[in-house]
């Protein structure tokens, strides 16, 4: 499971970096893992597809 983070990359920074400004996911190095995306929310819903939130079992059902 990674932890990604939404990051915003503006257009001084992306001139920089040499992509297109935007909404990345991004893992806690920094590295990009997906983007750009138009808002945040779009970013976010990418996140939850890439990384869904663990399930946990209630106690007494076996799986």
């Amino acid at each position: 499971m990674q932890d990604l983070s939404p990051r915003h990359v503006k257009t001084e920074e992306s001139l920089r970096l040499g992509v297109v400004s935007g909404w990345y996911s991004t893992k806690v190095s920094g590295t990009f893992v997906s983007g750009p995306h138009d808002t945040e929310a779009a970013c976010l819903s990418r996140i939850a597809e890439i990384n869904p939130p663990v399930v946990k079992a209630r106690p007494g059902v076996r799986r």
